[in-house]
């Protein structure tokens, strides 16, 4: 199966399978980048700690200082490889940066508030040790209102396409063919 040249940005609340999206793109041979990478060796730089909200609390620091597609434009300018999958987009600025690249298209992932809560109990990684009520507040964090804060309501609202993952991993990845194809 050949694809023709694709950039895939990805935006999707916690535990919605963008992390799977990736990955199976990446089978693909698809370049891997994220936005949080570049959020996390700036918390590397400044010996600050990996927590879901630490780097939630340093987007918007960069963003503000710098202006809100500053993660955008910083991954934009790490793209090699013809086809690409980046991760981590939650600013509708970084949108309009990524959006100036051919062959670009925005998809958000989701799925039901309690399944995601569910898988991320499973990842097992400390970020996601919280009750439900504290899962569904780091939500509202995440959709902070502020230009150069977190926007993910708004940028799912913009996506080119939206997957709804609430099935298997086959069904999953059918679906992503056929945004691919």
């Amino acid at each position: 199966m050949s694809f023709n040249k694709v950039i895939i940005g990805l935006t999707g609340t916690n535990a919605s399978g963008k992390g799977e999206v990736a990955n199976y793109l990446k089978l693909k041979r698809f370049q891997y980048l994220s936005l949080s990478d570049i959020i996390r060796e700036e918390a590397d730089a400044q010996g600050i700690e990996h927590t879901r909200e630490n780097l939630i609390k340093l987007g918007n620091e960069l963003r503000e200082k710098h202006g809100a597609d500053v993660l955008a434009k910083k991954t934009r300018d790490k793209i090699k490889e013809e086809n690409v999958v980046v991760d981590s987009i939650r600013n509708l600025e970084e949108v309009k940066a990524l959006r100036t690249l051919s062959d670009f298209i925005f998809v958000a992932v989701d799925a039901p508030v309690k399944l995601r809560y569910e898988r991320a109990q499973k990842r097992m990684l400390d970020r996601d040790k919280v009750s439900f009520e504290e899962f569904k507040r780091l939500e509202e964090v995440e959709n902070f209102k502020s230009k150069t804060g977190q926007q993910l309501k708004q940028c799912a609202g913009v996506a080119d396409k939206t997957i709804i993952n609430d099935g298997t991993f086959e069904e999953l990845h059918a679906k992503i063919d056929e945004i691919i194809k």
